[in-house]
């Protein structure tokens, strides 16, 4: 898949101000990536996710598609630098969501890990944006998003590589808000805190048993710890940041944040 052609107009029940503009998630098959693949085509994007799950993306397009816009799948390993090289991409939407985690002493952390977190998390975001930057330039019209975190602003032990590529993310996304300052081009991070996502509910289901804790205490004590606000934000709560970022009103929203993180990095 080498190449993407904007998608013809639909006939559904979605409409709005992104009929006829063409929308990229990536970390299309999980919690965070339905939301946002979800939000945008109630906006009436047209939706490709991307994803190494195949199996897990087909019941979000499934989801989409109800909503009366095109959506299609795109099986990828976004930590493969090869596959992603030469691509000529025409999105005029990107999220860059994918993201794994890794925790580990800095000087117990393994390599491998590591060079899969920054090929992830910081080499497939520039490659995807170093594709679909011609097309936006041509078209006088892009949005980018990338989901960093609040680590992508504060620091927490044994999270190095995770830290590492967040900050990274952030950095990337300011050149591209330059970059793209006069050419109608938008560059923002959104950075989330904990969001109660299936694979956060699992880690607390297994803290509350190596803690010995109830998983309410577990949430309260253990996850949101370093969190004023002793609650989860949604995934729809990220997604609707997400669709600010491409609202008609945010055009001049560029090179900076949208934090939602209950108070997390006001310390």
């Amino acid at each position: 898949m080498s190449s993407h052609s904007q998608s013809p107009a639909h006939d559904g029940t979605a409409s709005g101000h992104l009929s006829g503009r063409h929308a990229l998630v990536t970390g299309g098959g999980g919690g965070l990536g339905t939301a946002i693949a979800l939000r945008l085509a109630k906006d009436g994007a047209a939706i490709t996710l991307a994803d190494i799950d195949a199996d897990k993306m087909e019941p979000v397009a499934a989801q989409v598609r109800e909503l009366g816009v095109p959506c299609e799948t795109w099986q990828l390993d976004l930590s493969d630098v090869a596959a992603q090289s030469e691509l000529t991409l025409e999105f005029d939407i990107l999220v860059n969501n994918a993201g794994i985690q890794h925790v580990a002493p800095i000087h117990e952390f393994p390599v491998d890990r590591w060079e899969l977190i920054q090929r992830l998390m910081v080499t497939s975001p520039f490659l995807l944006i170093r594709a679909c930057l011609p097309h936006m330039y041509a078209g006088g019209y892009g949005r980018i998003v990338n989901i960093s975190s609040a680590h992508g602003l504060r620091a927490s032990e044994f999270k190095s590589a995770y830290v590492a590529a967040k900050h990274g993310l952030e950095g990337l996304s300011k050149v591209t808000a330059l970059e793209g300052a006069n050419k109608g081009v938008t560059s923002m991070c959104i950075n989330p805190g904990y969001v109660w996502t299936p694979l956060v509910a699992a880690q607390v289901k297994d803290q509350a048993v190596a803690h010995n804790m109830s998983e309410d205490e577990v949430a309260e004590k253990v996850m949101l710890a370093a969190q004023p606000l002793k609650e989860f934000a949604t995934p729809e709560a990220i997604a609707e940041a997400v669709a600010y970022c491409t609202n008609p009103y945010s055009s001049s929203v560029t090179g900076t944040n949208i934090v939602v993180d209950g108070a997390w990095t006001a310390r």
